[in-house]
């Protein structure tokens, strides 16, 4: 059986080029994983009264998203965090190669323009850093894709990631 990943994501892909370069990944990915996007609206903190409630609702809306999948039930939960550990591509491929031979999914959660909900981050399995560089959100969905096809590719001893 293949192994299961979903991006569950703050913010929609507004503009047509990232929409276009997520597709792309997806399209790839789709030989080597079975892929689910979720996307739930980003909430402004104005319109709720502070930017810990807009991110508090933010998280719900992506705990109720997750609790349909019955994959996501048992999984092992990234959260994409500034402040996490920095994987390089290879130690990424080893977190796919060692989620599906023990059958446990894997759930990225990625924060919207506010950031991600800090009880997310503090009980994800791992917190995974890109760096010290902040990402806008769109970006960053669009370098998970690719890293995550980089580490397919690098499982199966495929030449993209030279």
């Amino acid at each position: 059986m293949s192994l299961f990943v979903c991006l569950a994501a703050v913010g929609r892909l507004k503009e047509e080029y990232w929409r276009k370069a997520a597709a792309e990944y997806t399209r790839r990915l789709g030989g080597y994983l079975r892929l689910e996007l979720l996307e739930v609206d980003d909430v402004a903190p104005a319109r709720v009264g502070s930017l810990t409630k807009a991110l508090a609702t933010e998280a719900r809306s992506l705990r109720r998203a997750l609790a349909v999948l019955p994959q996501a039930q048992k999984s092992c939960s990234v959260a994409l965090d500034i402040s996490g550990t920095p994987f390089s591509s290879e130690e990424i491929a080893t977190l796919l190669q060692e989620n599906a031979r023990v059958g446990t999914a894997l759930v990225f959660y990625i924060g919207g323009p506010c950031g991600l909900d800090a009880d997310i981050r503090h009980s994800a399995n791992v917190r995974l850093s890109f760096g010290p560089l902040t990402l806008p959100h769109n970006l960053a969905r669009v370098v998970l894709l690719e890293q995550l096809y980089r580490a397919c590719k690098i499982n199966r001893a495929e030449p993209y990631h030279r």
